[in-house]
């Protein structure tokens, strides 16, 4: 009977000191807005790859949506706890009757850049009236940036020929030379230059004061679920810290993890290098992660001036940096 007593008490005692299960953890929903596989999407990867969202209790469904817009609507409506989108969605969405905010932004400056061929003959904004020039589409955040580069310059649309190309004609059509330029992102502009084009890259966050990815949450999300909202963001943050601090040791995860790019560690170190001088870096005094309320009101009298929302809100319904840790 001692025996029996010894043993069912280190039994009791092995299940009190186990690590927690997947039974334990919150079940959470996240809706990419691309393919998950995508080089935008690293810092996501590594923290999943490292197990970083277990560790901050979360169970985390993944599932891929139809663009940023698609995923602001399934996050308004509930059938996502969380998204992926543009620092900017909100402003566009809100004015629909969408009540979702940015609860993380992934940068301090602008996801897309001005790609420009070299032999297109252009070497500035000015430099492509007439050009073709690809976005996306036209409902499209790479379209709403270009249009606020060209209005800083002013430019107005009717100067270029801009295309709507998909995601695959932004690279595509930039190789075989049937575009001179495109507003696009890190990844799309390494993918280029590695078959061989050589292009100009300008800043478009130097002409206009547009934004990094960011996650999304519904309103109702952020007041009744806040501890899955900030863990959420402090995985997230962590894999952000990851790509920024050792670009080619998260390549190395990336392409091991990934059989998209088994092989490719060289190619996911160019781009989140890339990444981490183009998009991710963050000037003080704004945190790693945060908004910055100055920049998302310039996109909302932007965006109210050009007729691509009808009418802009209070600043704080767009963001909350209440999940983003104060600095030490």
């Amino acid at each position: 009977m001692l025996k029996r007593l010894i043993a069912s008490t280190l039994l009791a005692a092995s299940a009190l000191a186990a690590p927690a299960t997947a039974q334990d953890l919150e079940k959470v929903t996240y809706l990419y807005p691309a393919p998950d596989f995508l080089p935008a999407f690293t810092p996501f990867q590594i923290a999943r790859a490292k197990g970083y969202y277990e560790e901050e209790g979360l169970d985390v469904d993944w599932q891929v949506g139809q663009g940023g817009a698609d995923v602001a609507k399934q996050v308004a409506v509930g059938n996502a706890d969380l998204g992926g989108a543009i620092g900017d969605t909100p402003i566009i969405v809100r004015a629909n009757g969408l009540p979702v905010k940015g609860v993380l932004l992934l940068g301090g400056s602008a996801l897309t850049q001005l790609v420009i061929r070299d032999d297109s003959g252009a070497t500035d904004m000015a430099g492509l009236a007439g050009k073709r020039v690809g976005v996306m589409a036209y409902q499209d955040t790479t379209y709403y940036n270009f249009l606020g580069a060209m209005a800083a310059s002013e430019m107005d649309a009717d100067s270029v020929d801009v295309q709507a190309v998909g995601p695959a004609g932004m690279v595509q059509l930039m190789i075989s030379g049937d575009l001179d330029a495109i507003s696009g992102t890190p990844d799309w502009t390494a993918s280029i230059e590695a078959a061989g084009v050589p292009v100009t890259v300008l800043a478009i966050n130097d002409m206009f004061p547009a934004m990094a990815q960011a996650v999304l949450a519904s309103d109702r999300t952020v007041a009744e679920r806040p501890e899955i909202v900030g863990a959420f963001v402090a995985a997230t943050l962590r894999g952000l810290d990851d790509v920024m601090t050792d670009p080619a040791g998260s390549a190395e995860v990336l392409a091991a993890a990934l059989p998209q790019f088994e092989g490719k560690a060289a190619f996911l170190q160019d781009v989140m290098e890339r990444y981490g001088t183009l998009v991710y870096a963050t000037e003080a005094p704004t945190q790693v992660g945060a908004f910055d309320p100055a920049r998302v009101q310039a996109v909302a009298d932007f965006y109210l001036a050009n007729d691509i929302v009808a009418e802009t809100m209070d600043i704080d319904d767009y963001f909350t940096n209440q999940f983003i840790p104060a600095a030490e």
